[in-house]
C-alpha cells in the first residue's frame, strides 16, 4: 500500500533525526530498564522477548539483561530466510552479544541451534504507533502473524515519542499493542 510506504519513509527519517539530536551522556540514560508499572505486570518466571535493536531503534537489548538479572529467559527473534516465518530463540547471554549471528536483514540473532522458546511477554519494534496502541512495523508483517497466531499475555512496543502518529492507515491484519514505552511516558494498557 503506497500509503503505508510513505509513512514508513516518514517515520523513518524523523526517527533517525529525533535520535541523533539526543546528546549521547542522555541516549546510554534512556530504557535501561522497564518502568515500574511495565515489570510489575510481568509474571515471574515469564519468558521475555525483546529485540536486539538496529540503528535508530530504542535499545531493547537493555530489557533483555534487566529481565535476565531477575531470572528471566530471553528471546529474540530468529528468522532461517526471509519472509520464512519468525521464531523465536534463547538468548543465552544477554550481557554479551557473542554468540549471536546476523539475520537475513543483518539484525542480530541467536545462532539455529539456540532452543525455541515461546513469549509470554514481547517487547515489539515498530516504526510507528497510535495512542490507542495501533502500530505500524517495517512491513515484512512477521510481528503481526506472530501476534495473531500466538498471543502473548502482553505485546508492547518500544519506541521514541517522535514516533507517535495517531494516523496510521491500519488494516483487519494488524495487531495492536497492549501498550507502548517511550522515553518519558507510557501509553496504555490498551487490554
Amino acid at each position: 500500500m503506497t500509503d503505508k510506504k510513505m509513512l514508513r519513509a516518514e517515520l523513518k527519517r524523523r526517527r533517525a533525526e529525533f535520535v541523533v539530536a539526543i546528546p549521547g551522556n542522555m541516549r546510554a540514560l534512556l530504557f535501561n530498564r522497564p518502568p515500574a508499572a511495565i515489570a510489575d505486570l510481568v509474571p515471574q518466571g515469564a519468558v521475555i522477548s525483546t529485540f536486539h535493536e538496529m540503528p535508530g531503534e530504542p535499545p531493547a537489548s537493555n530489557y533483555g539483561r534487566w529481565f535476565a538479572e531477575r531470572g528471566h529467559s530471553i528471546a529474540l527473534p530468529w528468522l532461517a530466510a526471509r519472509g520464512a516465518p519468525m521464531l523465536f530463540r534463547e538468548w543465552a547471554n544477554p550481557f554479551a552479544n557473542d554468540g549471536l549471528v546476523s539475520d537475513p536483514y543483518q539484525a542480530l540473532q541467536p545462532p539455529a541451534d539456540a532452543p525455541l522458546l515461546v513469549p509470554d511477554v514481547m517487547f515489539c519494534p515498530l516504526l510507528g504507533f497510535t495512542s490507542r496502541g495501533g502500530r505500524i512495523g517495517y512491513g515484512a508483517g512477521f510481528y503481526d502473524r506472530w501476534l495473531a497466531a500466538h498471543r502473548p499475555s502482553l505485546a508492547i512496543g518500544l519506541a521514541w515519542d517522535c514516533q507517535l502518529e495517531e494516523a496510521i492507515p491500519l488494516e483487519p491484519h494488524d495487531q495492536s499493542l497492549d501498550l507502548v514505552v517511550t522515553q518519558t511516558r507510557v501509553y496504555g494498557p490498551f487490554i
